[in-house]
C-alpha cells in the first residue's frame, strides 16, 4: 500500500478564482492530473472533483474540494472516512505565505499558521498529522493586506517561479506516494 493515498490540492472554486495565488493548490494537482493522463470528475458526496492517478506503480486519489478554502476540510473529511484513509496518508498542497515564490517545501504535521484551509482540515480531520506540501507564493509585507494578496493573480514573474517550483514537485510525487519522503525533501530543498 502506497504511504500516500490521497493528495489533496487547496483552492477556491470558479473561474474568478482560477489564477488567484491562493489556489497554488489546484494549479499542482490539475498538472498532476494531466501527466496521469487522467481527469478530474465530479464527487457529490465529498462536494469535489476526484481522480485516480498511478505513479510509478502506486495508486493514490487526487482531489480538489469544491466547497471554498475555509470549508476545505469537510469535503476532505468525507472522502477519507468513505475511503478509509487515515491523516498520515494525506498530502495537502497548497500556498504558504512564508514562503517566496519559487520555493516549494514538504513537512509532516504542524499548525495551521492561520491558513483557513489547514485550520478547517485539521479540525475535520481531528488531527494535524498530514504531510503539507507548502507552495511559496511571498508575502504582501503587512497583515491587514493577506486577504486581498491571495486572492489576487501573482506578477508574470512570480507565477513563472511559482510553476518552476511545482514542476520540481512533480517530479518528486512518485517518491513521496511511496513514502521516500527524505528523498524528496532532499530533492526540493536544495534548489533554493
Amino acid at each position: 500500500m502506497p504511504a500516500i493515498q490521497l493528495i489533496v490540492g487547496l483552492g477556491n472554486p470558479g473561474s474568478e478564482y482560477e489564477p488567484t495565488r491562493h489556489n497554488a493548490g489546484f494549479w499542482f494537482v490539475d498538472e498532476l492530473v494531466q501527466r496521469c493522463g487522467q481527469r478530474f470528475r465530479s464527487e457529490q458526496r465529498s462536494q469535489s472533483e476526484v481522480a485516480r492517478c498511478l505513479l510509478d506503480g502506486n495508486e493514490c486519489r487526487l482531489q480538489k474540494p469544491m466547497t471554498f478554502m475555509n470549508r476545505s476540510g469537510q469535503a476532505v473529511g468525507a472522502l477519507a472516512r468513505f475511503f478509509k484513509i487515515p491523516p498520515p496518508q494525506i498530502l495537502i498542497v497548497h500556498d504558504e505565505l512564508d514562503l517566496p515564490p519559487g520555493t516549494i517545501r514538504l513537512k509532516k504535521g504542524g499548525g495551521h499558521g492561520g491558513h483557513n484551509g489547514l485550520r478547517d482540515l485539521i479540525s475535520h480531520l481531528g488531527s494535524k498529522d498530514f504531510h503539507r506540501l507548502r507552495v511559496g507564493i511571498g508575502h504582501p509585507g503587512h497583515r491587514d493586506q493577506v486577504v486581498d494578496y491571495v486572492l489576487r493573480k501573482p506578477s508574470k514573474e512570480d507565477r513563472r517561479q511559482i510553476d518552476d517550483a511545482i514542476y520540481d514537485a512533480l517530479n518528486v510525487m512518485p517518491d513521496v506516494v511511496e513514502g521516500k519522503f527524505e528523498l524528496a525533501m532532499n530533492s526540493l530543498h536544495v534548489r533554493k
